[in-house]
């Protein structure tokens, strides 16, 4: 007969999985939407020619390590809008976004002006002279939205601390599907437009950023959820005390969240001489174990929100049981990920090309991308929940260790250099990704455990 306790437990896991996975599938949604974005535009890009696939591939590796950064800076307003919303502290909540906007609007124009000036990172990799144009233009499209995504971000985030995800949801399904006929319209020239080619994805896709801003803004300011906030019943100029402290939860995240994926990025650069082709493989490769990772980075999400919120309700054993469920099924998630890729490898890689060449070398670090899974889903969701403990500082060292300190060195010498044998490119720049990836997740999983534990003490000491 099944004891009590045991029954008891398995309710306790019942219940903590509902409510994650009604949390989570709204901002799943959104960010499969996102990324989708990045697929239609390589997608497209790439039945142009193979140039246009590679200029949109180096200009992804730029500004999307970029977009994290900034989007990660911006991330400690959901921990600190779960927090007060826990604790039942609403009005708090409206002084402290307003502050978060200001700051939104500074990042994102930083942001936008660094991806203007970019070339020089072209330059500095040694890109071929016939693909720096390209890149340029696109990464310049794309900065004229940057101000308008940051923005929007804020919002989101304040949403999603108070436990509605669905928002985001509907414009992430919304931006994408404007986002299809736009680049149309831009790639191929219609209505009287000049045909930009690849170019025109990045004018596509800032066209979407600052609808989506629209879109988010029109839904906080009338929709009666948000009211108790009282986000727009006062007008207040930036204060630098508030916005300090956002600042040392969020630099922390974004530079933890750039360290992971400037990986990607710097690998992407790395290879840019050994032409387009590898380069094209590589981004099938890369765009597709994108997508795949936004289901593990949207449970981090949701882990943010659940553990910030059980924190200011004073449950701090509840916090912890929440950021073990979401593990656990990120872990799950992996299994079913890393056994489709393998299965599948060819056939993703000929959704995006035809060309046999970019289809062997894609298919091969799909192979890769399969067996870092399971590190990435208790790296990432370890994280998100590290963020809801507001333990971000240490996150950022060991992130910054696993990738820039062992991973990519390790990446670089069996890939780029001789020292282990026959330098073996991208297959061994992504075998020390593998090796990058399981260092963060054992650290990062420890970290947690820790801070778990002395939440859970000082609640007791407390008493």
């Amino acid at each position: 007969m099944t004891s009590m306790p045991a029954v008891s437990r398995l309710q306790r896991v019942r219940t903590e999985l509902h409510s994650l996975l009604v949390l989570a599938t709204p901002i799943i949604i959104a960010q499969l939407a996102h990324t989708a974005m990045g697929f239609v535009d390589t997608l497209m890009a790439g039945r142009v020619s193979p140039q246009d696939l590679a200029a949109v591939a180096l200009g992804n590796s730029i500004w999307v390590p970029v977009f994290l950064l900034m989007t990660g800076i911006l991330l400690a307003t959901t921990s600190k809008v779960a927090q007060r919303f826990g604790a039942g502290q609403q009005a708090e909540i409206g002084p402290l976004v307003r502050q978060a906007l200001w700051l939104a609007l500074a990042v994102g124009g930083a942001a936008a002006i660094l991806l203007w000036n970019a070339e020089i990172v072209l330059q500095l990799m040694h890109i071929e002279p016939s693909l720096i144009e390209p890149s340029m233009g696109y990464l310049r499209a794309v900065a004229c939205g940057f101000p308008a995504v940051a923005l929007y971000h804020v919002l989101r985030c304040f949403s999603d601390g108070l436990s509605h995800t669905r928002p985001s949801m509907v414009l992430g399904v919304l931006g994408l599907l404007l986002n299809i006929p736009a680049n149309y319209i831009f790639i191929y020239g219609k209505f009287g437009l000049p045909a930009m080619g690849g170019v025109g994805c990045g004018w596509a896709t800032a066209l979407v950023m600052i609808f989506m801003l629209l879109g988010m803004l029109w839904w906080v300011k009338w929709a009666p959820f948000y009211k108790p906030s009282q986000l727009f019943n006062r007008f207040e100029w930036p204060q630098w005390a508030v916005i300090r402290r956002l600042l040392e939860i969020g630099v922390p995240i974004g530079i933890a969240v750039f360290a992971e994926v400037s990986i990607f990025a710097v690998i992407a650069l790395l290879i840019g001489g050994l032409g387009a082709s590898v380069v094209a493989g590589h981004q099938i490769a890369l765009n597709f174990t994108s997508m795949v990772f936004m289901i593990p980075y949207s449970l981090g999400m949701a882990a943010t929100v659940r553990v910030g919120q059980m924190l200011g309700r004073g449950e701090p054993r509840q916090a912890r049981f929440a950021a073990g469920v979401s593990m656990a099924t990120a872990l799950g998630y992996a299994c079913l990920s890393a056994s489709l890729m393998l299965l599948l490898r060819e056939q993703i890689a000929q959704i995006y090309t035809a060309d046999p060449t970019v289809i062997a070398l894609a298919s091969g670090l799909i192979v890769y991308a399969a067996m870092f899974q399971f590190s990435d889903a208790i790296q990432v969701t370890a994280a998100g929940a590290l963020r809801g403990y507001q333990d971000t500082r240490i996150t950022m060292l060991l992130t910054l260790f696993a990738y820039w300190g062992i991973g990519l060195p390790v990446g670089y010498a069996l890939g780029l250099s001789s020292l282990f044998g026959e330098p073996s490119g991208p297959r061994g720049l992504w075998q020390g990704l593998i090796v990058g990836l399981t260092c963060a997740a054992i650290m990062l999983a420890i970290r947690l455990a820790g801070s778990a534990r002395k939440r859970i003490r000082a609640a007791k000491m407390a008493r």
